[in-house]
């Protein structure tokens, strides 16, 4: 049994069971990894995928179970480097990160800015994708980080740890009626056209949420993954907008007033995360501290010292977020 032949069936099954793609990510042939996984098929006596002729067709229950140790360690193997480039060079190395729209335009530039300056010899790459999708990429180990306000919970392999709050703002023209509204009620807002979020993206869950309570059925006409993309339609008049207060953007929207939505939602909360047992390198406590100044290297031990979720919420009980 080779390092490399576990690897092979692990990106195979990252690949969806397609081998050339597999092959294409690996710049190695196709011909090549086929054989080596009937190699490993015929030293373990199973077979790890089902075929229909040349072509894999599933993962066995015996390849299910394979896979899960594989990608252990493989893990493992990734610490290893990661050990030992941190004491051949402590400030070269890369970063990725999965994120959302909203993270990657608003919140985000000026950490990375910081991070940057402090640490230019590291490479940085950020994926955006659905909150599931950034869910998913941590915990298979395709980035270091994932930062999102959905999804990450569904994942029990992943370390969360909490960074900041945020809520809404209902966006608007300047001409329009509800900028005459000393006091925003659900009602006014669910009296017009609404462009906002995909479900699942950017703590939509809390938005259907407050409308639910109160008995309102809101006519969301448009969404979007993108809130520049809903204030484009904003202005075009299809609707108002609720979006991330931290969307509105002085000097940039000045034709558009953000109504302070904060008194009918409940506050969202955003999360960093990490695959459990990953070796987190110097640079990467310095890029979690500027994200999230509380999350300090540690606090981030103690957190990777927790048995549970329960004992991880235990520790930010009472802890006052940052706002956005």
């Amino acid at each position: 049994m080779k390092l490399q032949q576990l690897r092979y069936i692990c990106e195979v099954a990252r690949h969806d069971l397609n081998v050339s793609a597999t092959a294409q990510s690996l710049f190695t042939s196709q011909p090549g990894i086929s054989k080596q996984i009937r190699l490993l098929e015929d030293e373990l006596g199973v077979e790890v995928f089902a075929r229909s002729g040349k072509h894999l067709t599933r993962i066995t229950p015996a390849g299910e179970a394979i896979l899960g140790i594989a990608g252990e360690i493989m893990q493992k193997v990734d610490s290893i480097r990661q050990v030992a480039q941190e004491f051949s060079d402590e400030k070269k190395g890369s970063l990725t990160l999965a994120t959302t729209h909203t993270q990657a335009r608003y919140a985000l530039p000026g950490p990375i800015n910081e991070f940057i300056k402090a640490y230019p010899d590291v490479s940085l790459h950020m994926h955006q994708g659905t909150p599931m999708q950034i869910s998913e990429m941590a915990a298979d180990g395709s980035v270091d980080f994932a930062i999102a306000t959905e999804a990450l919970q569904h994942f029990n392999d992943l370390i969360m740890m909490p960074c900041y709050r945020w809520n809404r703002a209902v966006m608007v023209p300047k001409d329009h009626p509800l900028t005459q509204v000393s006091r925003l009620t659900l009602e006014d807002v669910a009296a017009w056209p609404i462009v906002t979020y995909v479900f699942g993206f950017t703590g939509r869950s809390k938005l259907d949420e407050a409308f639910r309570r109160q008995g309102l059925e809101p006519k969301v006409v448009f969404t979007a993954v993108d809130s520049d993309v809903i204030k484009t339609y904003v202005r075009l008049g299809l609707g108002v907008g609720i979006v991330a207060s931290m969307a509105h953007e002085p000097g940039v929207d000045d034709d558009l007033v953000a109504l302070d939505a904060s008194h009918l939602f409940e506050p969202s909360t955003t999360k960093i995360g990490f695959r459990k047992g990953t070796f987190l390198r110097g640079y990467m406590y310095d890029f979690i501290r500027l994200f999230a100044p509380h999350l300090t290297p540690d606090m981030v031990h103690r957190v990777q010292e927790c048995a549970n979720r329960a004992e991880v919420d235990a520790l930010f009980e009472g802890l006052e977020l940052p706002v956005h």
